[in-house]
Parts: C-alpha cells; structure tokens; sequence
C-alpha cells in the first residue's frame, strides 16, 4: 500500500496482450519512469518518492518525458480537469487499478487468464464447500453460481461497492473545497472551484484505483475484508491469489482451495438469507463517514495559495490527511456499530468453517490460525479500508466474536445461534463482546419473554392468566367498581 493516500501515480500502461507483457526498455519511452507522468506516489517500481524529480513531480515530467509521451501527459491533465461527475473519478480508478494489476505483485507474480481446469476446480470446491457448510449452519447455501476470477475480473466487478463505500467520504471532501471560501467570493472563483474538485476527484480516483489494483494482488476471494464486494449470490475465488497464499504453508493445494471455499460460502449464505445485513454494513460505513470533518484550516490555505498551474499543491494537502474523524460520542459510537457489526461478520464465518472443517481437513487449525494472523496483522484489507474510508479497524474483535458465536453454538445449538441474525437488535453489542457468556445467559432470558409475547400477539386475545391471576384481575375490577 501506497504511504500517500491521495497522490496520485500511474502505473505503466496496462499491455495489449494483458498479463503476459513485458517491461519496456525506460528509454524507449514506455518504460518504468515515464509511464508515471504526474510523478505522484510511491508505487513500488512506478517511480516513487526515491526517483529523480521526485520532489518536483511535476519538473520530472516535464523534464523525462519524449514528446509523444508529453502530449500523452497533457492529455491526461485536460481529462482531469474536466471530469464534471461525482466526488471520484471513477473512470481514472478502473482504468489505474486495471493498470496496476498488468504490473503484477512485488514478488514478481503476473495475473493470468483462468483456465476451464482452474475454474472446474473452484466450482467443484465450492460445490463441496456448501455441502459440509450445511451441518454447520441453519442457512441454507447462498452461492447461485461459483466463478475464478483472475485479479482483473475481481476489480471489474467489486468497483461498484468500492464506490458505495468511498463516495461518502469524498464528497465530504469536494463539498469543503467549496464552502472554504467567504460566499461573495463563490460566484467569482466559480471556474476555480470547479477546477479544485476536478482536481479532487482525479486524485481519489488515482488513489483508489492504485488501492484496488495493489489488493486484487493479494485477496483470495470476494469477501476478503467481510463485506460483500461481489454479485450478489456469485461466490469467487482467485486461483493465482490462492496459489501464493499457500505457497508456504506446507499444505496441499487443493486443501486450501478447500478452506478457502469454504469461507467463501459461508459469507455468501450469510448475506443472502439476512437481508438487511448488507445495507446495514455499508449505512454503518456511510454514518462513520458523516461524522468526519474536513481539515478546513489547512484547506482555506490551499485555495488561498492555489495555483493551477501547480496542482500538485492540492495534492500535498490532502496526501498529509485532509479529513479527520470527529472525536465525539456519535462518532465513536458509529466507530464501535460498524468495527461490531464487521467483527460479528467475521467471527461466525470463522467459527462455522471451523466447524464444518474441523473433522475433515487434517489443516484446519493451521489454515484457521493463519487467517486469522492474516487480518490481525494490519494486513492489505485492513490497510486499504483505513485509506479509502479513513477508518482504522481492529481485527482483534475477530477473536472476541468467534468466542461468542462458539459459546452461542454450544449453549444453544446451530439454529438458536443463527436465529440472531433475524433482526439487527437481537445482535450483541461491543461490551458482550467482551462478556460473552453473559450475553448468552442474558439473551436466554430475552428470548423467553419474547416468544411468550410472540405467542401471545399470534394469538390475537389477551394473554393467557393463571387461575390466581384472574381472581386477582376480577378482584381489582370489582374494587375499581367499588
């Protein structure tokens, strides 16, 4: 992940013949240096902050680039300045992350095609997937269809929920671009402001697409980070992703293939039987966005500096963090809504696919602990969200909510467990979190009362009484008539 989060740099263009180009000599004009013509960023291999001219991004494209690779610069300036759509140039991140993903991993591993043996492979893993996931769980399988995407097709098709999670904040940020200045002067610095958020917009556009295109390197499927990113009801796994992630481990490629399905699954059928689920996370990700407040201080000092043909100040301001969280009891609420509701997510596929893939798979314990290390380590998902969204998450609550749904299970069976899910209310909060047998005790309880008045509303009469109720009832009546 990029150390600028919102500079933008543009990998090498993506080659004709897709995953199999090769690097260009630098001085033919196509080659590492000049095919990051607006310098900005630290992409490995894209230029970076250790190249020339890196402290004058833009006196090093001037200064590097042969004329045809000039006027290419220039035309992508014109179309950055102007974009007239929303806060994100959603056309510069498809075509960047497209871009960045050509360019393959840091450890050199190129996206490829999948082929029909890969994709048989992935189906049939699925397949067996949800046949064990359902002793695990009272949700029936989610997954209409089961696809291997190669790295492409993943950003192909989650952009659309990339930009339901970042339009929130981004418009925060181009609507402060504005407001900054005194009214009067609006309608003067109207082509100004107009060129600003242009400018803005290119550049989360740049980010994000460079954020996408680095994480398309590294998940394994479309439900990497909890939330759904994919289709709905299409369960897809990585085959080159999946290759690296178990290079290592000292397991069989088909068991992790396995494994990984079978957590595919698992957050597939969570998502297509809890139908609110969805809306939920993402409304929980746009009402932490609400509360974030733009630097307004740093940025009136920008507009009253800026200078179009240096744009490249705008940039440095929003790279040193523009937009900060509101340290408020809202916004810390909304923080613990939605690093909760993420946790629960997380912590019941987790303790599902254990379940399920406990008793067959000698490499359970492994692959299980293994994920886990995974997203506790500030890993690419955790890394990407806090710089699209501003949001740092704790994965540690993984481990608080597989304890719960574990307790929930052994307390109360597979379908009481599930029957959570049925409404947001009946979910635990952050502090049963940190209780969870208390919270089984408590909501046993709960639930008790609550069938009885179910019971009682489905009836359509009065609650039953007991004999000595109803003589204490006709007791008050007559007293009342006394």
């Amino acid at each position: 992940m990029s150390d600028t989060p919102f500079g933008f740099g543009l990998p090498p263009e993506e080659p004709e013949d897709g995953d199999e180009g090769k690097k260009k000599d630098p001085q033919s004009g196509g080659g590492q240096g000049p095919a990051n013509p607006f310098g900005f960023g630290g992409m490995p291999g894209a230029g970076g902050f250790g190249a020339p001219g890196a402290d004058n991004p833009l006196a090093a494209m001037f200064g590097s680039l042969n004329p045809t690779d000039l006027g290419a610069a220039f035309q992508q300036l014109g179309q950055m300045l102007s974009y007239e759509g929303g806060p994100v140039n959603w056309d510069m991140a498809k075509q960047i992350a497209r871009q960045t993903v050509a360019q393959g991993t840091a450890d050199g591993v190129k996206d490829a095609s999948v082929g029909p043996s890969e994709r048989t492979a992935v189906q049939e893993a699925v397949r067996l997937a949800d046949l064990w996931l359902d002793d695990a769980t009272s949700l029936p399988s989610g997954a209409g269809t089961a696809v291997a995407w190669s790295r492409a097709e993943w950003v192909e098709a989650t952009l659309p929920a990339w930009k339901e999670l970042v339009d929130p904040v981004a418009e925060r940020v181009g609507a402060a671009m504005g407001d900054v200045l005194p009214e009067e002067m609006q309608a003067m610095a109207g082509p100004l402001i107009g060129m600003m958020r242009s400018m803005g917009g290119a550049m989360f556009g740049s980010q994000i697409g460079q954020a996408v295109g680095v994480l398309a390197g590294e998940v394994v499927g479309s439900t990497d980070i909890g939330l759904p990113l994919g289709p709905a009801g299409r369960a897809a796994l990585l085959p080159v992703n999946i290759e690296a992630f178990g290079k290592d481990l000292g397991v069989t490629k088909d068991e992790v293939r396995l494994y990984l399905a079978l957590r595919e699954a698992a957050h597939q059928r969570l998502f297509a039987h809890v139908p609110w689920l969805r809306s939920h996370l993402f409304g929980a990700v746009e009402g932490y966005a609400r509360g974030i407040k733009v630097d307004t201080a740093k940025l009136e000092d920008v507009v009253g500096q800026f200078d179009p043909q240096n744009p490249e100040q705008l940039q440095d301001a929003l790279q040193q963090g523009m937009f900060q969280p509101e340290d408020t009891p809202a916004q810390k609420a909304a923080l613990a809504r939605l690093e909760t509701a993420l946790a629960l997510v997380e912590g019941w596929v987790d303790a599902v696919v254990h379940a399920a893939a406990k008793p067959r798979l000698s490499s359970a314990d492994a692959l299980r602990e293994t994920l886990r290390r995974r997203r506790a380590s500030g890993g690419p998902a955790e890394q990407t969200f806090a710089t699209l969204i501003g949001l740092e998450l704790r994965p540690r609550r993984l481990r608080d909510a597989s304890r719960l749904w574990a307790s929930l299970t052994d307390a109360r069976g597979v379908d009481g467990r599930d029957a959570l899910w049925a409404h947001p209310d009946m979910l635990p909060t952050a502090s049963d979190l940190d209780d969870p047998d208390g919270f089984v005790h408590r909501e046993q309880l709960d639930f008790s009362e609550l069938d009885k008045m179910l019971g009682e509303a489905a009836s359509g009469g009065k609650p039953n009484l007991k004999k000595d109720d109803a003589t204490d009832a006709t007791d008050s009546e007559d007293d009342d008539t006394e």
